[in-house]
């Protein structure tokens, strides 16, 4: 047994014959490789047997040799088969665990009945190239996680030496008295601490002390006797023979004692202020956040730091500054008023630490070190209003701040403090003497102003300039006094002389901040300041040649800024220097239009015509605005000068036939038109003239007028358009014959193709769609034509075919609205969201596609998204009149009254004039006397979509 043991320790090994569990009455066991590989009962064939093919790319991707693979067979060596002797060879041999050794391997060669050969040295070789190849391959990978395995660690676990590698930088830059003045620090050397080891006592040792204890207990008792059971006495409570006391409640009140004894202490530790609430004290401590590891750390360091910073240079005030708040930050209250105290000794002069220190202070203490602070520092301003700040009563404030003016006569921040704590007769009295102790206090000066009266305030305004040539606040402070007083030339003179003055003395006028100080004045309510100020800095610093586009923009801006007056007071200055520049007047009335009243945009207006009398757009202006204000005849009487001054205008004939025409004057309009023709007898003359016979019903007139105007302007597709329209009722095959000639005339017209595209659909779909491709081929990447076609596909049934033509007009017209739009609505109700994505990825910004994400949001319920993005499409194009009837329609349905009524109002207002369904009704003969609101409501109706 000993052997066994000496082998077992020595080797590890199991003893000899050992057999596990053997002496608990488990029965050993064998194993299969205990016995070796079994033999078969049947040798192997020696034919070759027939390999299942393998992917090629095992052999690359695991180190696997492909399958079917002949070591050698591609360079004319042939495979080799072991026959069944051979077999029974190797399968005698033992390959148990009992013949392998950890270092040399199994006693006998696997392969040592296969010769080595040339064969096998190449297939070795070509293994090695494979294994060669997969390391390189994964070289990469484990390069760039061995990569991220260290980052990971250096930052959970920094080294030592770079954590303080930026302090070590820093002590390149540490000189030799300063290495001198470093503090020792002790004994602080690491020492290992070494293992603790538990040893039993001995017996005897406890049976020795047990022994001196009875011993020391008997001599008190003895004592006890003697002096009359004195510790009986104290504690109040029974005792045991061994003389000890066991009363415990009487030991937990005597502990409840000392602990409110401590607490009272903690809380009078402060004058006037309780620090510790003793009733809530162990609940604050079991509230309180225990700072991490870390946090505790960064405090010891910056600690060290700062104690190092206020030992090497004490009269550095931030530094003890810095110090007193870590102290704060880290909540030992007591230890940062004690390093600002300490701060205040050091640095007397400083008046930040004693703010500090105050600050960390109670009031009545911040009072006593602020005190203690204008003692040492009598002129700092800083210490003087911090400490009437303190004050609670406005009169001991204004004590201070007195006092404060005795040591600091010229503060204005102290003078200012002083003033805003009197009322008007005494704060006026203070700033009387204000301005004489500090002469060059603009803001001193204005707010004496203010408080006396008119004759007193222009004296004073008079001296401020004398004291004080170069600030242009007196000037205008002074010209807003007499425009309050109603002096309005006294204005213009101040002004004026102000910009004079202001050059004599050096100073340098700059256009942007006077204008900046007229709409201020603006706001404030000094027009006249406001206009004085413009005309005389306008052209300041302005070349001669850019003066008309720069006020421009000076008027936008101000528009930008809400002051209307300023922007009125530059166009009225821009005016007068070029009254024959129609831009000019035609912004100012807009301005007049958009801000003004009726009365300002009349006489605007009659200047305007006045000095450009062959500005059309000025005329037809001022004719409207009397149409709509309800004065034809004053609208009928401008547009007689306006044919008096411009005889073959086309917009003014036009204008006087639709004011006309609108009052149900119909003969005068005929009349009109008739003149018209003969004196400017332009293509949208004739065209209006049919127009006119159409709305009548006169079809026959209608027929003949554009037949002559066809003649005339072969090349204005409308005229086609409204012939073709005239007999598409009564004779289909003249309008198809009259579409034909159009478009031979004008093949590049897309609404006369879509008409022609309409009329052959009411026939024929087959006819339509060859139509619209030929019409794609004349104009190509038209998304109105595919749309077209797209629509004839779907009201003929065949939705497959629509959906084809659909992906090859997105495919043609990448960033087509309509389409998207149209693709959007075609989809299945779950696939519409992705479908609005990708649309808006392509045009985001195109009304069609916003209306149609719109109704998505719509369908599902969502009814401010849909309102938001309705409103939306509404402000992008605010002429689209589609948009504004599904706004409409959405409203209807899922708004109110008042927001129907608003979007009505906006919708009139805005007056839009295009849109695939909106020209369709507005066009039509039976509806060209409706107004807007009418129009809006008929488009919603006849809208396809949702």
């Amino acid at each position: 047994m000993s052997d066994n043991r000496k082998r077992y320790r020595e080797t590890g090994a199991a003893p000899l014959n050992y057999v596990a569990g053997l002496g608990r009455g488990a029965t050993g066991f064998t194993t299969r490789s205990d016995i070796g590989r079994p033999r078969c009962p049947h040798p192997r064939p020696t034919s070759r047997r027939r390999r299942r093919p393998r992917r090629r790319r095992a052999c690359a991707d695991f180190g696997a040799a492909p399958a079917g693979y002949v070591a050698g067979g591609g360079r004319g060596f042939g495979g080799r088969e072991y026959t069944a002797a051979e077999g029974e060879e190797k399968e005698r041999l033992d390959y148990s665990e009992s013949s392998y050794d950890e270092f040399g391997g199994y006693s006998h060669s696997i392969t040592a009945s296969d010769p080595y050969e040339q064969d096998d040295e190449e297939a070795d070789m070509l293994w090695l190239e494979v294994d060669k190849r997969m390391e390189e391959r994964r070289k990469q990978r484990r390069e760039v996680r061995a990569q991220a395995e260290s980052e990971r660690l250096r930052v959970e676990k920094p080294k030592l030496q770079l954590q303080f590698s930026d302090l070590k930088k820093q002590l390149a830059g540490v000189s030799v008295d300063e290495w001198d003045a470093i503090p020792d620090i002790g004994d602080h050397r690491g020492r290992k601490a070494r293992p603790q080891r538990y040893t039993p006592v001995p017996d005897s040792i406890v049976l020795d002390s047990v022994r001196k204890e009875l011993d020391k207990s008997n001599a008190l008792d003895a004592r006890e006797q003697r002096f009359g059971g004195l510790a009986s006495t104290l504690a109040g409570g029974a005792q045991t023979p061994a003389g000890t006391v066991t009363d415990l409640n009487q030991i937990g009140a005597a502990r409840k004692t000392v602990l409110n004894i401590k607490l009272h202490q903690v809380s009078d530790s402060v004058s006037g202020q309780t620090v510790v609430d003793p009733k809530g004290y162990l609940t604050d401590l079991n509230s309180m956040v225990v700072s991490t590891d870390a946090e505790i750390g960064d405090i010891k360091k910056a600690r060290l730091l700062l104690k190092s910073v206020t030992t090497t240079n004490p009269g550095h005030a931030p530094g003890w500054i810095a110090a007193a708040r870590l102290e704060e930050v880290a909540g030992r209250l007591a230890q940062a008023r004690k390093v600002a105290a300490k701060g205040c000794q050091a640095c007397p002069k400083n008046p930040d630490i004693w703010l500090e220190a105050a600050r960390l202070q109670s009031p009545q203490n911040a009072k006593a070190i602020l005190a203690k602070a204008v003692r040492h520092i009598p002129h700092a301003v800083k210490v003087w209003i911090q400490a009437a700040n303190l004050e609670a009563d406005a009169t001991a404030k204004k004590r201070v701040l007195r006092k404060a003016l005795e040591f600091v006569p010229t503060s204005v921040k102290l003078w200012k403090a002083a003033v805003e704590l009197e009322e008007p007769d005494d704060a006026r009295i203070l700033l009387s003497r204000a301005v004489e102790c500090v002469p060059h206090s603009v803001s001193m000066w204005l707010a004496l102003a203010k408080l006396e009266t008119y004759e007193n305030a222009r004296r004073v305004l008079n001296k401020a300039r004398e004291t004080i040539p170069t600030d242009a606040r007196i000037w205008i402070t002074a010209a807003k006094l007499e425009e309050a007083n109603g002096n309005e030339e006294g204005v213009k003179l101040i002004i004026n002389r102000s910009v004079k003055s202001l050059s004599a003395n050096g100073v340098i006028i700059d256009r942007e901040q006077w204008l900046k100080e007229a709409e201020e004045a603006e706001r404030s309510g000094f027009v006249s300041t406001c206009q004085a100020i413009v005309r005389e800095t306008i052209g300041i610093g302005v070349e001669e040649e850019d003066r008309k586009s720069t006020w421009m923009d000076d008027a936008e801006s101000c528009l930008a800024h809400g002051c209307v007056q300023t922007a009125r007071a530059i166009y009225g200055h821009a005016l007068s220097l070029f009254p024959g520049k129609k831009s000019v007047w035609l912004r100012s009335a807009y301005l007049e239009k958009n801000h003004g009243t009726k009365d300002s945009l009349d006489a605007t207006l009659k200047k305007a015509v006045a000095y450009c009398p062959q500005a059309e757009i000025l005329w037809l202006m001022a004719a409207k605005e009397k149409w709509l204000a309800g004065d034809v005849d004053a609208s009928r009487t401008i547009l007689t000068e306006a044919f008096r001054a411009n005889p073959d205008s086309e917009q003014i004939w036009l204008a006087a036939v639709k004011l006309e025409s609108e009052n149900h004057e119909q003969d005068r309009a005929r009349q009109l038109l008739a003149k018209a023709r003969e004196r400017a007898g332009t293509d949208r003359v004739w065209m209006k003239s049919a127009a006119l016979e159409r709305e009548l019903g006169n079809d026959a007139e209608a027929r003949a007028i554009l037949d002559e105007a066809i003649k005339k302007f072969p090349q204005f597709p409308k005229l086609w358009m409204m012939r073709g329209q005239v007999d598409e009722k009564s004779n289909p095959e003249a309008a198809r014959a009259i579409y034909q000639r159009g478009l031979i005339n004008c093949p590049q017209c897309v609404p006369l193709w879509l008409c022609t595209a309409a009329l052959e659909e009411r026939q024929s779909a087959m006819k339509a769609r060859s139509l619209l491709e030929k019409a794609r081929l004349k104009n190509p990447k038209n998304q109105e034509l595919w749309l077209a076609a797209i629509e004839v596909e779907l009201r003929a049934g065949n939705a497959k075919i629509a959906q084809t033509l659909l992906a090859k007009a997105i495919q043609d017209c990448p960033t087509g609205g309509l389409l998207w739009a149209q693709a959007v609505w075609m989809e299945p109700r779950p696939k519409q969201k992705s479908k609005s994505v990708d649309a808006l990825k392509r045009c985001d910004n195109d009304p069609h596609v916003i209306v149609a994400v719109a109704t998505v949001f719509w369908q599902d319920r969502k009814v401010d998204k849909a309102r938001s993005w309705l409103n939306r499409a509404v402000v992008l194009n605010p002429d689209l009149g589609d948009t504004w009837a599904y706004f409409y329609k959405f409203e209807k349905q899922q708004g109110t009254e008042q927001s129907l009524a608003e979007l009505v109002a906006r919708c009139v207002r805005t007056d839009p004039r295009h849109g695939r369904y909106w020209t369709r009704v507005r066009k039509a003969p039976e509806n060209a006397r409706l107004k807007t609101d009418e129009v809006l409501k008929l488009v919603a109706a006849s809208l396809p979509h949702p």
